[in-house]
């Protein structure tokens, strides 16, 4: 068996990092026997014809996408194009969005055969053993497909031992086009949700049990990590910190292995202690992300968040006693929001800046499985939108009795404007000087990434990066200097500003150079 895996489209502004999930599917393929290559339209341009070119040289028999919601059009886009092209192919279609609406993508998407719901590994697997064997699809739990004019579901597959599972197959990842463009790299400890949040998915997909990975196999895997020269580790459990044993097991054997590395985790207000926080920070934690979601306790008490004002402060204060910086989120527009609610809400995330805490606001995007929407005539709620490319949470599609979509806008691009200012005050010591490195450094990593970016996108690299050896290329001391000249008139910077992200590139080792065949080749280093 070949399969192909596809992970579609996702905005550079959402901050991205390598597809931990498709890795994991992935790893367990490879177990199995299985042959497989993953094409990753995040940092590589999605066409048509490059898709074409893949499956014409790859000829897999199974090809499957992942989608949260944001991304579910353009895995379906893309999908549809396999059928197209090659109609026997197998396609496939797994992750949160599709696990909730199985049965409307099977009803209104001829291009999907399958539908995975939940966790998706053993049940990928048991799927190609199937069809290498034409077996039928009925006993392969955790799937939805078409029987004839009906939809199929089949029973919901068991949960994973997480210790079981292959490692993430992070080989097939383009891990340098990440590395180049800033972004950082993911892995988990545990898996599972035991709260009840009403806007949240995370429960329902990977069960309320929380299941945990054996710490030293954690570490192992932070350990390969660290060598592969990321900024930073994020820990992408639902909750690193739901079990203190398990955290400060974690932490221990980073501390006893004497590990040096920069890690970050989402945690919950009320499962923080100064003895778990001192552990994580001498453990090479440098941020904790904590998920407040509103600043009225009213809201709280009606989403089911289940955490108070006074354990925001007494947490976040912990964090920065200890050394570690503290995050806050907030999400506006949940259910029975008012002008009131939202005024409280925006007050006491500026007292939480006074303490020296960052703070970011979303506006709810009601995701397909979350209780809110299923029960959305429940609560003052209105959807105004089911466009899912809307579900970015950047702009409202919800709106209240009492909040206006564009008074939640507003709170949102007001936010959006003082990132844009503290970018210019940081330009202006860049330029007005003297200025530390330190001061300048997020301004400068930005524009790099923002150039390395479009070049990746256009394929300038591939495109422009090569021609034929002669001795003033022998000779060059400063062989970076003609790539410039080349790409300089193709990208809408400032020339400037492209020589320092390409020498940026270069002198940190994501593009590579070589003379081959008498023509001089710049390559981007995809695979570490």
């Amino acid at each position: 068996m070949r399969v192909l895996l596809i992970n579609p489209f996702y905005p550079i502004s959402e901050t991205p990092s390598p597809p931990l999930g498709l890795a994991f599917l992935a790893g367990a393929l490879e177990r199995a026997g299985t042959q497989v290559k993953l094409l990753d339209c995040v940092v590589f341009p999605y066409s048509r014809d490059s898709l074409a070119s893949t499956l014409r040289d790859f000829k897999p028999d199974l090809v499957g996408a992942t989608a949260v919601t944001m991304t579910v059009d353009h895995a379906l886009d893309a999908l549809e194009a396999v059928k197209a092209l090659y109609p026997s192919i197998i396609t496939v279609i797994g992750g949160p969005h599709a696990t909730f609406c199985a049965t409307d993508i099977l009803k209104s998407c001829d291009q999907v055969d399958v539908v995975v719901c939940g966790e998706g590994e053993n049940t990928l697997v048991t799927l190609t053993r199937a069809l290498e064997v034409n077996a039928p699809w009925e006993g392969i739990a955790g799937i939805a497909f078409r029987d004839g004019n009906r939809i199929a579901t089949t029973a919901p597959a068991p949960l994973a031992d997480l210790d079981e599972l292959a490692p993430p197959a992070r080989h097939l990842i383009p891990l340098g086009r990440y590395r180049a463009l800033g972004m950082p790299v993911s892995m988990t400890t545990s898996r599972g949700c035991p709260f009840n949040c009403i806007f949240c998915v995370g429960r329902k997909m990977v069960g309320a049990r929380v299941r945990y990975r054996d710490p030293v196999r954690v570490v192992d895997e932070m350990e390969s990590l660290s060598v592969m020269d990321f900024h930073q580790i994020n820990l992408a459990d639902d909750l690193f910190t739901a079990n203190p044993d398990h955290c400060l097991a974690v932490c221990n054997e980073i501390v006893d292995r004497g590990l040096k590395v920069k890690w970050t985790s989402f945690a919950r207000v009320d499962t923080v202690s100064r003895k778990v926080l001192e552990k994580m920070r001498q453990a090479g934690c440098t941020t904790v992300s904590f998920g407040v979601e509103s600043g009225s306790p009213e809201m709280l008490r009606r989403i089911k968040k289940g955490i108070t004002l006074e354990q925001v402060v007494r947490a976040v204060q912990l964090c920065r006693d200890c050394g570690i910086d503290p995050h806050a989120s907030f999400i506006l527009g949940l259910p029975g929001e008012t002008e009131t609610t939202l005024a409280q809400t925006l007050a006491f995330g500026d007292r939480l800046k006074a303490m020296g805490v960052s703070h970011g606001f979303h506006i709810l995007a009601p995701f397909p499985g979350t209780d809110v929407r299923e029960r959305v005539d429940e609560y003052d709620l209105q959807i105004l939108s089911d466009d899912w490319r809307l579900y970015h949470a950047n702009r409202a599609i919800v709106r209240t009795a009492g909040v206006k979509s564009e008074t939640m806008d507003a709170v949102v691009i007001d936010g959006e404007r003082r990132f844009d200012q503290w970018l210019g005050e940081i330009a202006r010591i860049r330029e007005e000087g003297p200025a530390t490195a330190q001061e300048i450094w997020p301004l400068v990593r930005l524009e790099h990434t923002v150039v390395i970016y479009d070049m990746m996108m256009k394929r300038l690299i591939e495109e422009k990066g090569n021609w034929p050896a002669g001795k003033s290329d022998e000779a060059d001391a400063t062989p970076v200097a003609k790539l410039i000249d080349r790409l300089a008139g193709e990208l809408e910077h400032p020339p400037a500003r492209v020589h320092a992200a390409i020498e940026f590139a270069a002198g940190q080792g994501y593009l590579a150079r070589k003379t081959e065949n008498g023509r001089i080749q710049w390559s981007w280093v995809d695979y570490l």
